[in-house]
């Protein structure tokens, strides 16, 4: 079994036939998905997808991008929607730099917010981050002195320093499809040497399709294409890196009863 450890179930490309995406996971060998949510309004969808789908879990939270939006969101919010049986994770949040859709400061005290709901709850959270590294780290680490909180960088493109800054502080890496481009090359070594108690992968969907997908709406059946082409880096059936990642999956996010 494979589980999609990051997916946009209500975005466009996917909710227009949200229940053919899901059954054509399924087809794959895919057994369960984390539906994430990126803005406040957003909430009520992914928790109503999961409460609907067995296999379906949501987490809750804001997308750097949309941190200017919810600059004035407090900690008492993201708490009770995290108390909803459905919600098992905080997120994602973290820190662009490349777009820069949000003040900076907004972005990161926002983060600092989520971290501090995560350590509350005892709820992953789940961090996006891009052309931010050094800021990323710095409050990672500074947190984690303030009290320990489980987390996970997702759709992992950041260099080997930063990989080993993160599995430092005891996070886990998730991969996406990113890893299977021909121009991945670093990624790809980073990705043969991740500790296999600490990986995960993911499809990002509608987003990054993998090879031999690449240019179509990414679905959550494409984690399987990810799934061999991570097995075939590292060396090992990709019947063992599924079992290993779903395994991971299941004790980080431990919430979750499929």
């Amino acid at each position: 079994m494979l589980i999609d450890s990051h997916c946009h179930l209500e975005y466009k490309g996917l909710v227009e036939d949200q229940q053919g995406v899901l059954a054509r996971a399924r087809a794959a060998g895919v057994g369960g998905f984390l539906s994430i949510s990126t803005r406040q309004r957003e909430w009520g969808q992914v928790v109503a997808t999961a409460e609907r789908e067995r296999d379906v879990w949501a987490s809750v939270g804001i997308h750097p991008h949309e941190a200017d939006g919810h600059a004035d969101m407090g900690e008492a919010a993201l708490i009770a929607a995290a108390g909803h049986p459905r919600v098992v994770a905080i997120g994602e949040t973290g820190l662009d730099y490349y777009y820069d859709h949000s003040d900076r400061e907004t972005q990161r005290a926002l983060f600092r917010r989520h971290i501090a709901v995560s350590r509350q709850t005892g709820l992953p959270l789940i961090v996006h981050t891009r052309d931010a590294e050094d800021d990323t780290a710095a409050i990672l680490a500074e947190e984690a002195a303030h009290g320990v909180f489980p987390a996970l960088i997702h759709c992992f493109t950041a260099s080997a320093d930063f990989a080993r800054k993160m599995l430092d502080l005891g996070l886990t890496i998730s991969l996406s499809g990113i890893v299977t481009f021909k121009n991945a090359k670093d990624l790809q070594a980073i990705a043969a040497e991740i500790p296999e108690d600490r990986l995960l992968v993911e499809t990002d969907a509608p987003f990054l399709a993998p090879v031999p997908h690449r240019g179509q709406v990414c679905e959550p059946a494409f984690v399987a294409d990810t799934a061999r082409f991570v097995a075939a880096l590292r060396g090992v059936e990709a019947e063992r890196l599924a079992e290993q990642t779903s395994r991971n999956f299941l004790r980080l996010f431990s919430k979750v009863a499929l």
